[in-house]
């Protein structure tokens, strides 16, 4: 079982544009929202929120992210010109190592 308030979060303000009161995020859970008209309110729907997206996590068998670790596999995808992604794959051959 994992304990709720491990996770760090950030709350902001929302504007009045955005129909006011405040925001709560988990960095650990990069689609983790919610929001409260007030702090406390933010606090209380956002610890439901995240207890949800555990749940949920566990039961599709996705890996639950440990607490502070922002979300982060240490992977990351980027977009290159199709001519360096070529010469990538060959050099990748050459040195007999995956490109991954």
């Amino acid at each position: 079982m994992y304990n709720l308030d491990d996770y760090p979060f950030e709350i902001s303000k929302l504007t009045n544009e955005d129909g006011g009161g405040f925001l709560i995020n988990f960095p650990d859970f990069n689609v983790c929202f919610s929001d409260g008209d007030s702090v406390e309110e933010a606090l209380s729907n956002g610890r439901d929120a995240l207890k949800g997206m555990i749940e949920t996590f566990e039961e599709m068998g996705i890996p639950v992210p440990v607490p502070g670790s922002g979300g982060f596999s240490g992977q990351f995808v980027a977009r290159v010109p199709k001519s360096l992604h070529a010469r990538l794959v060959a050099e990748a051959e050459r040195e007999h190592v995956s490109l991954n």
